[in-house]
């Protein structure tokens, strides 16, 4: 569903409930409500003590772990580059989800029936408190749980070509800072994709419950160095997903 009417559809029924309230004389004060496709920085700070840290550092464990690519895999990301480059700037977001990046997931394989884990896409997610509501759709989400999403533990926020159509770090931090929450963890990673553009961030939960995110740089998934790396990137993600998995 397009995220503009899921929002509007979200509000209407918000205003329904609220009018069928005020006819049964029991109307209460609804909580502020925010899509995670409509969130925006502004609306970040005001719910959150947030800040970003220049500590590229930060990544080294994840970027430095050794994952070997085979020839095979290799070969997949040539092609998969030589179907899509020349069109990747042009793609709408479907286009860009099942031509290119579904692809690529599927090539990690987050799927483990083993495990009982597996990759969700547009998972509808809440994360609510006293004073406030975060929820929507995500695009793209590693969870526990085979025939429903049961604990979050990595996302992708997938986008479309370019920042005209909305920023996604904003969104994707909202989705962060809410699985944090609703695991009771204090740091989780995850990615951002803006056209070819791949950014990987980690969030963490401080003591004082304030957060901070570390930005990636930028992987430019046109060439094949990038590509590989980001493959790299995930397939790393996988086996510390895995890892933490003790029961099964």
């Amino acid at each position: 569903m397009d995220y503009d009417v899921e929002a509007r559809l979200l509000q209407e029924i918000d205003a329904l409930k609220r009018k069928v309230q005020l006819l049964e004389g029991r109307e209460e004060t609804p909580l502020p409500t925010y899509q995670y496709s409509r969130i925006r920085d502004r609306d970040l700070k005001q719910l959150f003590q947030i800040e970003q840290v220049l500590a590229e550092q930060r990544f080294d464990a994840w970027f430095q772990h050794p994952v070997q690519v085979d020839e095979a895999t290799i070969t997949f990301l040539s092609e998969l580059l030589e179907d899509n480059t020349a069109l990747i700037e042009r793609y709408s977001e479907e286009d860009l989800k099942i031509n290119f990046i579904a692809p690529l997931l599927k090539r990690v394989r987050f799927k483990s029936f083993e495990k009982k884990i597996r990759e969700y896409y547009e998972l509808p997610m809440t994360y609510a408190t006293e004073y406030f509501v975060l929820n929507g759709t995500v695009d793209f989400v590693v969870s526990e749980g085979l025939l429903e999403s049961k604990k979050p533990y990595f996302f992708i926020q997938e986008f479309k070509r370019s920042e005209e159509h909305g920023n996604p770090r904003p969104q994707l931090l909202a989705e962060l800072i809410s699985a944090v929450e609703l695991n009771g963890w204090q740091e989780i990673k995850g990615a951002y994709i803006i056209g070819a553009s791949w950014h990987f961030v980690i969030l963490k939960k401080l003591a004082d419950s304030t957060y901070q995110y570390a930005l990636s740089p930028n992987f430019d998934s046109t060439k094949l160095d990038d590509l590989c790396a980001i493959y790299k990137h995930l397939v790393t993600v996988k086996d510390e997903v895995f890892s933490m998995i003790t029961e099964y």
